[in-house]
């Protein structure tokens, strides 16, 4: 899992509530689990004009002229700014693959649904929580210069745009060593792989019959 320690990059203002995970990644992309390659996928139904499946090249597809992703003034953000409640419906991992696929380090609303919140610190992906005005600050400020640069410093918990303004946000302990880190579950399991491996050793001498 990449790490994250502080990114300064231009953001994507997607000024929806509630958008859940069946728009964030539709339903007939769940059928791969390879964690990889949901990028193009990612807003689908908002993003194209016609539908599409994971055997459709997205390059034949039409591009939803209208949708924000598809304006190229805000091409290249690396952080998602959006409205309350993000990640609601069903509790789909891919939702986050597609986030982090298609380049999004970071996504910044006022609350989140608890799944989706949970899932994006287990695949790099770090959803700040800011109030509902500070949020807008922001939506102010990108609407205004889709060119301006916002900074997450993760290890300072702060926010910081270009106009001198910051704020902090707050985070669980255990989830931003992680993050800093880039720990998931798989990495956090393998920094005991010497315990493990003892255990197993102790493991064969007082129970052979297990390992025949």
């Amino acid at each position: 899992m990449r790490a994250f320690t502080v990114v300064t990059a231009k953001v994507m203002p997607l000024d929806r509530p509630n958008v859940d995970t069946d728009a964030i990644i539709p339903k007939q992309y769940l059928k791969s689990i390879r964690r990889t390659g949901f990028g193009p996928f990612l807003f689908d139904d908002w993003r194209y004009l016609d539908e599409g499946t994971l055997d459709t090249d997205p390059a034949t597809r039409r591009p939803n002229p209208d949708f924000v992703l598809n304006d190229p003034k805000h091409r290249g953000a690396q952080i998602l700014l959006a409205r309350d409640n993000f990640g609601c419906g069903s509790s789909r991992e891919h939702a986050v693959w597609a986030l982090d696929d298609y380049g999004f380090r970071a996504v910044i609303a006022p609350s989140f649904a608890d799944i989706f919140f949970s899932n994006c610190f287990k695949n790099g992906v770090l959803p700040v929580v800011l109030k509902a005005e500070q949020v807008q600050a922001i939506f102010d400020l990108v609407n205004a210069d889709a060119e301006a640069r916002v900074t997450i410093d993760l290890p300072a918990q702060q926010v910081r745009l270009a106009d001198g303004r910051s704020f902090g946000f707050p985070i669980n302990p255990h989830h931003k060593h992680n993050l800093i880190h880039g720990l998931d579950e798989i990495g956090l399991t393998l920094q005991q792989a010497d315990a493990i491996k003892a255990y197993e050793a102790k493991r064969r001498v007082e129970a052979p019959w297990l390992f025949n």
